[in-house]
């Protein structure tokens, strides 16, 4: 079997963790049926996953974020970037919520427009399923 015997850079290892939680996504949105694209680069439009059912296209930030309970409150990083949805996922835990695009500079992780799911394919999508946009 395989070892990795070279040390990752910190950096290196973060970009790793966190394009893992987008390939999740890529997979479940497959499964359910989903078009999925990937930009080649996101910078400038922000979009790490677009999606498509055929006619309609929606663009998806998935983002984790260091939250352990309910009271984090997670910041609008996308303002004027025509972002459909955020899909936030706890580093720490195992957890995540979906949230529409919204205007504010910042919510509650908890607020109510805000599906919460436990990690894993059938959790995701049917959250997924519930998000309003």
């Amino acid at each position: 079997m395989p070892r990795r015997l070279t040390q990752t850079k910190p950096n290196t290892h973060q970009a790793l963790k966190n394009s893992s939680y987008e390939s999740m996504v890529v997979s479940w949105l497959m499964q359910d049926g989903w078009q999925v694209f990937l930009p080649v680069l996101d910078h400038g439009h922000q979009t790490d996953i677009l999606i498509s059912d055929g006619p309609n296209y929606f663009r998806v930030q998935v983002k984790t974020v260091g939250a352990t309970g309910n009271d984090h409150v997670v910041h609008n990083q996308w303002k004027d970037s025509n972002i459909d949805c955020v899909v936030y996922f706890a580093r720490n835990s195992n957890w995540g919520v979906i949230a529409p695009a919204f205007e504010e500079d910042s919510r509650p992780i908890t607020h109510d427009s805000h599906v919460r799911f436990n990690q894993g394919k059938k959790e995701f999508l049917t959250a997924f399923h519930k998000l309003e946009v």
